[in-house]
């Protein structure tokens, strides 16, 4: 089979078709979409207990050093990370509230509270799985106080 030529028309390449077209780019998003702020970060940490130390105080630290005004909040903290464990690491302790549930109240209530009022600008809880409804509390809280929640998983 032979083609003639001069009924062939070239093919574009991808990039040469968009720009004809004068289409978006594929990463490109519109400039009237706003990007979504994320409330709600997970860490998860596991091995060596020193270990799982030594990687959260910088996070902590820097934490509370952070330029906002409001509190690092720390939900139920575990019993490893003790009064002395947080001294001993460098944390300003004039930034950083340490806050335990009462009575019949959960620590991702109080940890939505903590959120939702506005008073703190990271709010760190210890849950080891949260249900994708937990999530949606704890970010829908975050929204609403205009802070950031960071749930911690530690394996230690």
């Amino acid at each position: 089979m032979q083609y003639r030529s001069e009924t062939m028309r070239p093919q574009l390449s991808l990039f040469e078709g968009m720009m004809a077209q004068r289409a978006m780019p594929f990463c490109a998003a519109p400039a009237s979409v706003e990007p979504r702020p994320e409330y709600l970060s997970e860490l998860s940490l596991s091995g060596n207990s020193e270990h799982c130390h030594l990687l959260l105080t910088p996070i902590l630290r820097d934490l509370s050093e952070a330029d906002d005004k409001r509190w690092l909040t720390l939900i139920a903290p575990p019993g490893s990370l003790s009064g002395n464990w947080l001294r001993d690491s460098g944390l300003n302790r004039q930034r950083v509230i340490v806050l335990h549930p009462r009575n019949d109240q959960s620590a991702l209530e109080l940890a939505c509270k903590a959120l939702g009022s506005g008073c703190s600008h990271t709010v760190i809880t210890w849950q080891e799985k949260l249900s994708n409804a937990e999530r949606n509390k704890l970010r829908a809280a975050a929204s609403l106080g205009q802070a950031k929640g960071l749930n911690i998983r530690l394996g230690c």
